[in-house]
């Protein structure tokens, strides 16, 4: 398996868990109540496997190897990307800020977590697409079968230090779990 062919397995991971929080901020703005719960395993989820995996191994080796092979790092698709990883962070901290402030007893709060969580999804839905549709074609077609090799081994060993041995599996079956309801 190709090392786009592992994020493009994630991003359907990430949809997976964009519907279930698209479900939540539907049921929370018809109904004002937050399932405190439930959105605290999103914020896990996006923090950990989206942020410190997924987009560590596109960060910290993917666009770099991109970058040597001629692609510009600071206009174009990595530009795009980079920007939109940090637009993302921003939605996952201000979900978390309206979620502390319902749990605090703030009921308003409960329409900003549900727009915060439809934004996001947005966000990345469009983000996903892209890279799907364009970044990772790109990649497959300046990439080496020496650089496949080493962004696969550099993957593993990403998703083995940011988030340890058989977290990946609990957040696929989180993503299952959110769909079956």
């Amino acid at each position: 398996m190709k090392p786009t062919d592992t994020l493009k397995h994630e991003h359907k991971i990430v949809l997976a868990v964009l519907d279930g929080a698209e479900r939540e901020a539907q049921h929370i703005k018809a109904t004002g109540n937050v399932d405190t719960e439930k959105v605290a395993k999103m914020l896990d989820f996006f923090r950990t496997f989206v942020d410190k995996c997924h987009h560590s191994k596109e960060e910290r080796r993917l666009f770099p190897k991109l970058q040597e092979r001629g692609m510009p790092g600071d206009a174009g698709p990595i530009a795009v990307m980079l920007h939109e990883h940090t637009l993302g962070r921003d939605e996952v901290k201000s979900i978390a800020d309206a979620l502390k402030r319902f749990q605090e007893g703030d009921a308003a709060a409960a329409k900003d977590v549900a727009q915060h969580l439809l934004s996001y999804a947005e966000l990345l839905r469009n983000h996903i697409d892209k890279e799907d549709s364009v970044l990772f074609h790109f990649a497959d077609q300046i990439l080496t079968d020496s650089d496949q090799e080493e962004l696969t081994t550099a993957f593993d060993e990403i998703e083995a230090s940011e988030i340890g041995e058989g977290v990946h599996e609990e957040y696929h079956r989180f993503a299952h779990e959110l769909n079956k309801r």
